[in-house]
């Protein structure tokens, strides 16, 4: 029996498996079923198994190599997919990058066009998923347009035809933590797809426990 499993159903250690299949094709690249089993202590089959999985879930590919004689050999390699599950530092980068102009007495008026440019660009690419909706679809269509960016955004709706839009994940809290236009566009965005007063109500780049908008249905802009 193998031992990554028993009773035929998956143990919890298959996982961890995977993320250190994943670990090694990062640093060594393409490699097949046998070399993954020899550095791992695996079975072929368990190998097999685990790149199954794997391929199933887009994180990997089977590509055919060429040898000089014989037939071509087939190996495993990461996918674009794969990528996206390593660490970033874009945030980092980005901070960096506006210190540089922020610094720079010649460029520091830039930021804040970047950021309007931002905001203007997200307007129009999200415009069009408005058209036609009345008010509470729109606001829904924002909570589903932030959790496709990764703010786990909810809705909340009292008596009064009143909405509150709730972030509980901002995931440029670092930039928006020491530029606040980051966060005043976000609310300008907000306002021009809604089309009615909004209010920032809390921040989590000001230490507040999520980002909270009140959004007035009783009122137009």
């Amino acid at each position: 029996m193998d031992s990554d499993r028993q009773d035929g159903r998956e143990p919890k250690s298959a996982s961890s498996t995977r993320e250190r299949i994943l670990l090694l094709m990062k640093t060594r690249g393409r490699v097949s079923a046998s070399e993954l089993a020899a550095e791992l202590k695996l079975t072929e089959m368990a190998i097999r198994r685990h790149m199954y999985e794997l391929e199933h879930a887009g994180s990997v590919q089977t590509v055919a190599v060429r040898q000089p004689m014989g037939r071509p050999l087939h190996k495993f390699e990461l996918t674009a997919v794969a990528d996206e599950l390593f660490p970033k530092n874009y945030h980092a980068l980005a901070l960096d990058l506006l210190t540089e102009l922020d610094e720079d007495p010649e460029t520091a008026g830039l930021i804040d066009r970047m950021f309007e440019g931002r905001m203007r660009k997200l307007r129009d690419r999200f415009l069009p998923r408005m058209q036609g909706l009345d008010l509470e679809e729109r606001v829904q269509a924002l909570a589903a347009i932030q959790n496709e960016g990764g703010y786990m955004a909810q809705v909340e709706r009292d008596s009064e035809n009143r909405f509150t839009l709730h972030e509980y994940n901002c995931p440029i809290t670092g930039v928006a933590g020491k530029y606040e236009q980051a966060c005043s566009c976000e609310l300008a965005l907000f306002r021009s797809l809604l089309e009615v007063p909004v209010e920032r109500t809390e921040c989590l780049a000001k230490g507040g426990g999520r980002c909270s908008y009140s959004i007035d249905g009783k009122a137009s802009l």
